[in-house]
C-alpha cells in the first residue's frame, strides 16, 4: 500500500468535552463529522498539562524530564527535537511541514536566545526563512498567538506577522482587536474582538496550510503536516461575528463551580495563593496566568466566547478536510484532531491551568480518521499524545530516532479488541510558576486517576466512575491502599531516563 499522508490538526487549550458530539452546547459540526467518519478516544491524555512540555512531548514522544522541557520557558534542546517526529518521518521519505504556533522554543525571554520563535531573535530570520526547525523542512509560523500581545512588528516577527503589517495599518489592526464590541459583565479576559476575521490568525493558519497543500509541496512525496491553531487559549477574545455565534445564556455551566482546598493536597492552595518566585515576571504571571473566581454571569460570558473560538477553529478543519478531497488526498490521509491540553473552564472554581490535574485540564480530544481506521467508534482506553510519534512510523514504516514513551494506537484504532492499562502525565514546576517547586507523577486509568508530588509525597486519588466531579480524594483512605499500591506501580513503570533540571531561558 501506498504509504499513507499524515495531517495532524491541533487546538490550543481545548478540553476533551467541548465538542458537540460530546454532549457540550458547541457548535462544531466538522469534528463532529471527522469522529462520525473515524475514531474518538474519550480518556486520550496530554503528557504535561502546560503549553511548551506538551508540545515537546507530542514531537519528541517522551515524557518532559527525559527531553527536558519539563515546565513553561525552557527551550526544546534542537538535538532532542530534530529527532522527533518531523526528523524520523522525513528520513524515511516524508515531507514534513508545520504551520501555525509551534512554541517548542521560549517567545518572551530574558535575553536573546537566537531561535527563530524568540520574540527578540525574530528578527535574524528574514521573510525567506521557511525552515528546516525541529525536524519540520517547511515551516510557515506565528509567534505566541494570543492577543493579550501585539503580533510583533517587522523586521521581527514570524510569517503570520509579516503578513498582519504587510499594508503598514498593523497598529490600527491591534486597537480592533483590543476592542470589546459587547457587553461581557466584566468577565476576566473576555471580550468580542472587532479584528476583522481574514486578518485573525486562525483563518490565516489554515490558509498557509491549504496553500501548501495546493501548491507548495512534492506531489511525489508522502507529507506529514502539523497544523497548529493558537486559541481557544486565554485571553477569550473570539472575533465577531464567531464571539456572538453562542449565547452566554445559553451555554452549559460545569456541575461543581466552587473553589475549594478541603480534601486537597497542599499545593492546590499554594498554586493559587502563592507568590510566583521570578521577580521580573511575577506581575504578568498573576494578571494573565491567574483569574479570579467568576460569578455565572461571567463564568458564562467566559464559556461562550471559548465555544465562540472553538467553532471558529471546526470552520477551519472543514476547510482543510476539503482541500484533502479537492486534492484527491483524502483517501490515503490520516487525520489527527488534538489539543495539547485543556482548560478548567469552571470546574471547581478554577479557569485556565495549573498544578490541578482535574479531567478537563488533563484529558485532551483525539480524533482519528484515515485508512483502515475503524468508523464511528468511541475507545474508552487510556492513551496519549506521547503515542503521535508511534503510530506515525507505525503508519508510515519508520524507525524512531530516540527513546520513545508512548505506543502505537494502530491496533486500537483497528482491532475491538485492543487494550491499554494507563497513561502517564507528568510536570517538573520550578518555583518561579507558582513559588513553590512541585514534581508532578500522574497516572490514567480507565477508571482512575492519581497525582504524586515526588518532593513531598502528597497526593490525590480519585474514582472517575463513582465520583466523576472529583470531589473526594482517597489518597489517604485505608480502603484504597491496595488501589493506591497499583497506580504507583503504574508510575514506576516509568523509564529512569530522567535529565536534572533544566535552566529557564524566559516565561514561556
Amino acid at each position: 500500500m501506498t504509504k499513507p499522508n499524515i495531517l495532524l490538526i491541533s487546538a490550543d487549550q481545548q478540553r476533551a468535552d467541548c465538542l458537540g458530539f460530546m454532549g457540550r452546547k458547541v457548535k462544531t459540526p466538522h469534528l463532529d463529522q471527522l469522529a462520525a467518519d473515524g475514531t474518538h478516544f474519550t480518556a486520550c491524555i496530554t503528557p504535561s498539562v502546560v503549553c511548551q512540555p506538551a508540545r515537546a512531548s507530542i514531537l519528541t514522544g517522551q515524557l518532559c524530564r527525559t527531553h527536558g522541557v519539563h515546565d513553561n520557558g525552557i527551550d526544546l534542546d534542537p538535538q532532542i527535537g530534530e529527532k522527533g517526529w518531523a526528523g524520523a518521518m522525513a528520513a524515511a521519505g516524508y515531507q514534513t511541514s508545520f504551520f501555525g504556533k509551534a512554541h517548542f522554543s521560549t517567545y518572551h525571554t530574558y535575553e536573546p536566545t537566537g531561535t527563530p520563535e524568540c520574540l527578540r531573535s525574530s528578527e535574524n530570520y528574514g521573510p525567506d526563512w521557511n525552515g528546516p526547525y525541529m525536524g519540520f523542512q517547511h515551516l510557515e509560523l506565528m509567534l505566541v498567538g494570543h492577543n493579550w500581545w501585539a503580533p510583533e512588528k517587522p523586521p521581527a516577527g514570524q510569517h503570520y506577522e509579516r503578513f498582519y503589517h504587510m499594508d503598514g495599518r498593523g497598529d490600527e489592526k491591534t486597537r480592533l482587536m483590543w476592542d470589546n464590541a459587547g457587553d461581557t459583565k466584566g468577565a476576566a479576559q473576555t471580550w468580542h474582538s472587532r479584528l476583522p476575521v481574514a486578518w485573525h490568525n486562525t483563518p490565516w493558519t489554515a490558509d498557509r496550510a491549504i496553500d501548501w497543500l495546493k501548491h507548495g509541496r512534492d506531489t511525489d512525496k508522502p507529507f506529514c503536516t502539523w497544523v497548529s491553531f493558537p486559541d481557544p487559549h486565554h485571553p477569550f477574545d473570539c472575533p465577531e461575528p464567531w464571539s456572538w455565534l453562542h449565547k452566554p445564556e445559553d451555554v452549559d455551566l460545569p456541575e461543581n463551580r466552587t473553589r475549594s482546598y478541603e480534601g486537597k493536597p497542599w499545593w492546590h492552595k499554594a498554586a493559587l495563593e502563592g507568590e510566583p518566585a521570578d521577580p521580573k515576571f511575577a506581575d504578568v504571571r498573576k494578571a494573565y496566568s491567574r483569574i479570579a473566581p467568576q460569578t455565572d454571569e461571567q463564568l458564562r460570558e467566559i464559556i461562550a466566547n471559548t465555544y465562540g473560538q472553538i467553532a471558529f477553529i471546526d470552520h477551519q478543519v472543514g476547510r482543510l478536510m476539503n482541500a484533502l478531497t479537492e486534492a484527491g488526498l483524502d483517501e490515503n490521509t490520516i487525520v489527527i484532531y488534538i489539543s495539547d491540553h485543556g482548560d478548567w473552564l469552571g470546574d471547581h472554581g478554577l479557569i485556565l491551568k495549573g498544578p490541578m490535574h482535574y479531567e478537563g485540564l488533563l484529558r485532551v480530544p483525539m480524533i482519528v480518521k484515515g485508512p483502515g481506521v475503524r468508523a464511528g467508534v468511541a475507545v474508552d482506553q487510556p492513551v496519549s499524545t506521547l503515542d503521535l510519534g508511534p503510530t506515525f512510523y507505525d503508519y508510515g514504516n519508520a524507525d524512531a530516532l530516540q527513546a520513545q514513551h508512548g505506543s502505537s494506537l494502530r491496533p486500537l484504532l483497528e482491532n475491538a479488541t485492543a487494550t491499554r492499562d494507563f497513561a502517564l502525565n507528568e510536570w517538573g514546576l520550578l518555583p518561579g510558576r507558582v513559588g513553590v517547586a512541585l514534581e508532578l507523577r500522574t497516572v490514567r486509568t480507565r477508571t482512575h486517576k492519581m497525582t504524586v508530588d515526588l518532593n513531598s509525597g502528597a497526593g490525590e486519588l480519585y474514582d472517575l466512575v463513582a465520583d466523576p466531579q472529583e470531589r473526594h480524594n482517597l489518597f489517604d483512605d485505608p480502603a484504597a491502599v491496595s488501589l493506591r499500591a497499583r497506580l504507583m506501580s503504574y508510575l514506576a513503570t516509568r523509564p529512569d531516563d530522567q535529565r536534572p533540571d533544566s535552566t529557564p531561558v524566559g516565561t514561556a
